[in-house]
Formats: C-alpha cells, sequence, structure tokens
C-alpha cells in the first residue's frame, strides 16, 4: 500500500508541470480575444481571434436565449472599432479554474458619433466587463459576458 501511495504522489508530482503549461496557454489563447477588442478594424487581430475561438464559438450576453455566433461577433467589433477608432479593451485580472478563465476588463473610447442612440458629443466612456470563458482542446467555445454600457451610456451624456 506504501509503494502504491508513493506511486501515486510521484505521478501527481509529475503531471503538475504539464497541467501549469496548460494553464498559462489558456490564458494567452484568452488574451487573443481581448488584443481583438481593442483592435477592432485590424484584420490580424480578427484572424487571430478566429484562431483561438472554435468555429462553433457562441457569444452569451444575457438571458434571452440569443447567441451570437463567432462571425456576428467579429462583425459588430469591428462596427464598434469604426464607431471606436480609439477602444481600449485591457485586462485588469485573468483567473483560471480547470477549463473556465474568467477576466475582470476595462473598456474605454471615444464614440465618433451617436452610439446606441446617444451623442456623446466628444465624451468618452470607462467601463467594467466580466468574462467568463470556456476553453476546451485550446480553443474559447463559449464566453458569457457583461459589460456596463447603461454606465457608458451615462458618460456620454454627462455635461
Amino acid at each position: 500500500m506504501m509503494k502504491f501511495n508513493l506511486l501515486l504522489a510521484a505521478l501527481a508530482f509529475s503531471i503538475a508541470p504539464i497541467t501549469g503549461a496548460a494553464l498559462a496557454d489558456d490564458k494567452s489563447t484568452v488574451q487573443k480575444f481581448y488584443d481583438f477588442l481593442s483592435n477592432p478594424t485590424s484584420a490580424k487581430h480578427a484572424d487571430a481571434m478566429k484562431a483561438a475561438t472554435a468555429a462553433n464559438w457562441e457569444s452569451i450576453g444575457g438571458y434571452s436565449g440569443k447567441v451570437k455566433t463567432r462571425d456576428a461577433f467579429v462583425g459588430q467589433v469591428g462596427g464598434f472599432g469604426k464607431l471606436i477608432p480609439d477602444m481600449n479593451w485591457a485586462v485588469e485580472e485573468m483567473i483560471q479554474a480547470g477549463d473556465r478563465v474568467v477576466v475582470r476588463g476595462r473598456a474605454t473610447g471615444t464614440p465618433k458619433g451617436p452610439m446606441f442612440g446617444v451623442d456623446g458629443k466628444g465624451n468618452g466612456f470607462d467601463i467594467m466587463s466580466i468574462d467568463i470563458h470556456t476553453v476546451e482542446g485550446g480553443k474559447i467555445v463559449r464566453t458569457y459576458h457583461v459589460e456596463d454600457w447603461a454606465g457608458a451610456l451615462r458618460q456620454l451624456k454627462a455635461k
């Protein structure tokens, strides 16, 4: 029994470095998502985001049951990039637990025109986002996300 326990402990210690490497790779994969959000009109960053996500990746932003596909998401973010050329989506904190990577992000930008029907007249916004990414086989397969767009609109309306 003691030999078995010793063998089990040795196996656990030998697997630990492999697991640690996988975790680092998942965070690197998820970072590509935010690199695209900060460079939404860049074809290079869009391609890297597509490579980091599964072909059937799902973007889930509410309880409506509606899921946005990868292509629809890339198109929407590209439109934001035209409206908000100085968009920056910084990763403030990234935590991994198993196949989930949770990110607390900070989005900033100054729209060139009306956003969600609000003309900010040169005002910018600075909001928080929380995202939960599920990573399988080195690709993001699902992202749940929430952003404080109501806070952004309040900031755009401020005098």
